[in-house]
């Protein structure tokens, strides 16, 4: 069971944190990933972190504004998002071992 939560409508530069909870498996032994996806658009995967959280990776698109972290002790992962710009706007999906949440909704837009 994967959660998300933390979208909104926020002005182009602003900033976003968005969470993820999980249950139902081992989180501290799941690498974890975020995706997105636009309006009309596929399914993007722009940021993920493995177990431990020592290793992230980031689609070229969002390096330098996208953080992603996680929180083992809370089963949840987090993304901080910042300098959002209005092609940021998106459905935002958790997922790890085929699991996926419902998505939440950022909206970049003045």
């Amino acid at each position: 069971h994967i959660v998300e939560s933390g979208g909104g409508l926020v002005q182009p530069g602003g900033s976003l944190r968005l969470a993820c909870t999980a249950s139902g498996f081992i989180f501290s032994q799941s690498d974890m990933g975020w995706h997105r996806q636009a309006p009309g658009k596929a399914r993007e995967y722009v940021a993920s972190v493995t177990t431990g959280g020592f290793v992230s990776w980031y689609v070229d698109s969002v390096k330098g504004r996208f953080t992603i972290a996680r929180d083992d002790a809370k089963n949840a992962v987090y993304l901080q998002i910042d300098n959002l710009k209005p092609e940021d706007t998106a459905v935002y999906y958790c997922s790890a071992r085929g699991l996926w949440g419902p998505g939440t909704q950022v909206t970049v837009s003045s």
